[in-house]
């Protein structure tokens, strides 16, 4: 059986990969787990704003009542809202629709526990194989009066907005701060603006118009460059950029220049640790973060863990270490005394307290160290050939290591792609390395 779950959920192209059939599929073999474990028989769903969620919420509400379980529907919201509303209503688990930073021609299924917490690996592959089990699929649908009912719920809003609020600390205000926001017509359409203006922010927002087809295109925290114009154009303090699912953010200083992931994890890391709220002495990120960023948390007495791609790996270590603060290179930042999961609103509500309480412009104290060149290259393949069997790449490997070049190479977990990380102090060297590892891997897995 193919794999179904990637590295967050299940995604594809929706109506040839994602069809309406596999969704209800997914579902019921979701809540067949789900049901063993029940207490109140109850599923949440929410989506982002892509046309194809109508036809997969559909498809797996059909699927969840035919097994008895009854769904609440709240429409778009951020991806942390699932977990947090999931938790806060007491539902058996949450399930949110959304192919994250993805064009909208995609679309995905999350999956989140009664705790609200994303699925470990041992329980995806737990729903895997009911998935592949007819039989079981079969027994498990109900009639008369065990089918289950769906309500849609419109005013849970309210609670997550209330949630993100008191994440930001009460004695503060965002009076006489300006933002520029843009919540790349996703899902934060609503919740973003609403959050930062009930907070006493002046708020610019840009591409909150979502049509079904226009999320993530050209904006929010994959596509800046409308943002970083903006903040320089209304001279904002801050520009943040979340992305189709709200659960990360990329963020742009006054001067119009994007924040890089890790020294804004590194900025908010020790941070916390000066007033005296990170725990664990630690933070967690990846295996993909800068090596600039360990050498600064070692020089603040505080340890960098690493962890596989993907910000369930991240909380994962945070748990195990009894850490409260991690994130990817990428905008995922989770502050687990707040969320679940990575929380663009709840990052960008830290970041704003920081600047506030160190009086600070965004560009002096979001860049507390210097970043060692580190060059990333998506490359497209046809084949996810495994990377112990490629002929010659181990020598390749050993010539980097001889040059102190720190590499990462792993495939892509929802898409046709090769990543391929390199990282040293010198610039020349590594983009000599990066070209010559790449012709390499095209011609290695493109024939």
């Amino acid at each position: 059986m193919n794999k179904l779950f990637g590295t967050d959920g299940v995604r594809g192209e929706a109506g040839s990969f994602l069809t309406a059939s596999m969704a209800m599929k997914v579902a019921m073999a979701a809540g067949i787990y789900f049901k063993s474990h029940s207490k109140t028989n109850k599923i949440l769903i929410g989506k982002d704003t892509r046309r194809s969620g109508y036809m997969i919420e559909n498809a797996i509400v059909s699927g969840l009542t035919a097994i008895g379980y009854d769904v609440i529907e709240i429409g778009p919201m951020p991806t942390p809202a699932i977990a947090y509303i999931t938790q806060n209503m007491r539902c058996d688990a949450g399930i949110m629709i959304s192919a994250s930073h993805n064009s909208y021609e995609d679309n995905g299924i999350k999956f989140f526990d009664a705790q609200g917490d994303k699925l470990p690996h041992t329980v995806e592959k737990e729903i895997e194989e009911i998935y592949a089990d007819e039989q079981r699929l079969q027994e498990a649908q109900v009639r008369g009066k065990h089918i289950g009912k769906a309500k849609r719920i419109d005013d849970v809003i309210g609670r997550y907005i209330v949630q993100l609020k008191n994440s930001f600390p009460s004695e503060l205000t965002l009076q006489g701060i300006r933002i520029v926001l843009d919540t790349a017509n996703g899902a934060g359409y609503i919740v973003g603006p609403t959050v930062l203006e009930e907070l006493g922010a002046d708020v610019i927002v840009l591409h909150n118009k979502p049509d079904g087809f226009n999320i993530n295109e050209g904006c929010g925290a994959l596509h800046t460059k409308e943002l970083q114009e903006s903040v320089i154009k209304y001279r904002a303090d801050l520009g943040i950029a979340l992305d189709g699912d709200a659960d990360r953010l990329v963020v742009v200083d006054e001067n119009g220049e994007i924040v890089d992931g890790d020294q804004l994890l590194g900025a908010l890391g020790a941070y916390m640790n000066e007033i005296g709220v990170l725990k664990g002495g630690a933070i967690v990120s990846t295996v993909m973060s800068n090596q600039g960023l360990e050498d600064y948390m070692n020089s603040k007495k505080l340890k960098l863990f690493r962890s596989d791609v993907g910000d369930k790996n991240v909380l994962e270590i945070m748990k195990k270490e009894g850490i409260n603060f991690g994130g990817e290179q990428s905008g995922h930042v989770i502050m687990s005394d707040f969320a679940k999961t990575g929380d663009g609103l709840v990052s960008a509500l830290q970041v704003l307290a920081l600047l506030i309480k160190k009086n600070s412009k965004a560009s002096e104290i979001l860049r507390p160290f210097t970043l060692y060149p580190q060059k990333l290259v998506n490359i497209d393949i046809k084949d996810k050939k495994p990377l112990n069997k490629i002929k010659g790449l181990d020598t390749s490997l050993k010539e980097l290591d001889a040059k102190n070049i720190r590499h990462l190479i792993r495939y892509s977990g929802t898409e046709n792609k090769l990543r391929v990380l390199l990282e040293c102090r010198d610039a020349k060297l590594l983009k000599k390395e990066m070209d010559e590892i790449v012709k390499f891997f095209q011609k290695a897995l493109n024939e």
